[in-house]
């Protein structure tokens, strides 16, 4: 729809062009019109003329006082009473044309429109409660919106529309800063937390849920700033309770703590070293007894304890460098006893034992020389021992050639050691007087039936004969008699080195039974 002063001036246009007269054809044309016609306009544009003119005079005196009805949100409008015009003077004109007017009502409705978006925003931050949390930006906007109210009030509609949006510009920052408002509140809350400030938590998460009710850290920190008091007073105990050294009753207290608020950060890290605390005290105890059973040579008691410690501890450097060395002394140890142990077996003698010890320490430690070179010699003489004495204790077999010539290997191999013992000097002495009697026949006399055949292993065979005597070399010896129809016979006999010796009779005297005789 066209502005009405915009209609009224082209209606007043289109009169005047009908009172002017045409030129040319268009003048005779009209001519030819009736005169009724020609006279002037219609009476439709004289009524739609009329129609106007009241339209004109509704839009200047009409519609200013409609307007001035309305009352600005923000601040209330003051009356203003219009100065009385003298009683001489003649009321003045409007000079303000109906276009004039239209486009101010037209700059009025936008800055209502503005103005109306202004004051839901205004809405929504006090619901907030914005000046809880950005008071000096939500007056600094306020203040745009009075300015923008005393524009209004003087009909400065363009400038009250420019000042309503910077006010609504800046509250629309504000509603956009919501989110760095909460984020800031959830960090300076959990600040608190960790400051032990409960009132402080409590302001910054209260305003966090008032932002977002739903806010899930905000609730939790909430509920622990709820018991933040109790545990700074549990916190207070600890600290003291650590400082006289009861360490057990400081962790009771920390638990305490933590069990009224699970992500209390320093009560879980007190809690941390009070229990290392404790450990480390069990550790250096258990440590402690370890080396005191070293100062009393317990090496067992020792490493047990050091074991417990290592478990304790498991990788712990210290543990295991005491098991190791207790261990290694405890070796050095075990195998100086056997060293020692060896030393007095082979003074007196006992091959066999100290071989035994020496084997003994080889088994902790394989490259002891002390070891390898005693054993070797002790096997040594070992080995010479048990010929010798051998050779004592079965002087018959010295009869035997084989057996007479390693003894006397034997002999002159002991015979040339030096230092030699009184056990090996007695061997030696006694094996010497074997060898020598062994090699004097003495004079044995065999008896038989005259019907058994005789055989004697270490001479030969010696037929039939009722007596026989044979010089024999001590030793022992074996006879053999065998007769036909006879049970064989066997008889073992000793030629003895004292030079004596007592008949052996060999005869087969039990006749055998035949089977199925008839």
């Amino acid at each position: 729809m066209l502005p009405v002063p915009f209609l009224v001036r082209k209606a007043m246009t289109e009169l005047d062009v009908s009172d002017k007269p045409i030129p040319g054809a268009a003048a005779r044309a009209a001519g030819a019109r009736p005169a009724a016609v020609r006279a002037g306009p219609s009476p439709v544009v004289w009524l739609m003329l009329g129609v106007l003119i009241l339209l004109a005079l509704a839009v200047i005196f009409v519609l200013p006082g409609v307007v001035a009805e309305y009352e600005l949100p923000l601040t209330p409008r003051a009356e203003v009473t219009e100065p009385a015009l003298p009683a001489t003077a003649a009321p003045a004109l409007n000079p303000v044309s109906p276009f004039e007017e239209a486009q101010r009502a037209r700059q009025r409705q936008d800055a209502q429109t503005v103005l109306s978006s202004l004051l839901e925003r205004q809405t929504g931050l006090e619901d907030l409660q914005v000046e809880r949390w950005a008071a000096d930006a939500y007056a600094a906007a306020l203040a745009f919106a009075r300015t923008g109210d005393e524009a209004y009030r003087t009909q400065a509609f363009d400038q009250a529309t420019l000042e309503y949006q910077n006010a609504d510009t800046a509250l629309q920052q504000l509603q956009d800063s919501v989110e760095q408002v909460l984020a800031a509140a959830l960090v300076q809350g959990a600040a608190a937390l960790e400051a032990g400030d409960a009132a402080a938590a409590t302001e910054q998460f209260g305003l966090a849920l008032l932002l977002q009710p739903d806010e899930a850290v905000a609730l939790a920190g909430m509920q622990r700033a709820a018991t933040l008091d109790q545990v700074n007073a549990l916190l207070a105990q600890a600290a003291s309770q650590r400082a006289s050294g009861a360490l057990d009753a400081a962790q009771t207290s920390l638990q305490e703590a933590l069990a009224l608020d699970g992500a209390h950060g320093l009560a879980r890290s007190q809690l941390d070293e009070v229990r290392a605390l404790i450990s480390d005290n069990a550790f250096n105890r258990v440590m402690s007894e370890g080396f005191a059973a070293l100062q009393t040579e317990d090496s067992d008691t020792a490493i047990a304890a050091f074991e417990r410690a290592l478990a304790m501890r498991p990788g712990n450097l210290q543990a295991q460098e005491a098991i190791t060395q207790t261990r290694d002394q405890l070796a050095v140890n075990t195998i100086n006893a056997h060293r020692s142990a060896a030393e007095t077996l082979v003074a007196g003698e006992q091959w066999e034992s100290a071989v035994a010890e020496y084997d003994a320490a080889l088994a902790i430690d394989a490259a002891l020389v002390f070891a390898i070179d005693g054993r070797d010699y002790a096997q040594k003489r070992l080995q010479l021992d048990s010929l010798l004495q051998s050779a004592i204790d079965q002087p018959e077999r010295l009869s035997d050639e084989a057996v007479h010539a390693q003894a006397v290997q034997v002999y002159y191999t002991g015979l040339a050691l030096e230092n030699p013992g009184p056990r090996l000097l007695q061997q030696l002495t006694t094996v010497e007087g074997l060898l020598a009697r062994a090699q004097v026949p003495v004079d044995v006399q065999l008896v038989s039936d005259n019907l058994t055949e005789v055989t004697l292993y270490q001479v030969g065979v010696l037929g039939r004969f009722e007596s026989q005597t044979l010089s024999l070399k001590p030793g022992r010896y074996v006879a053999v008699g065998t007769r036909p129809g006879y049970r064989d016979v066997r008889a073992e006999f000793d030629v003895g080195f004292d030079n004596s010796s007592t008949p052996v009779t060999v005869a087969c005297t039990e006749e055998i039974v035949a089977v199925n005789r008839r």
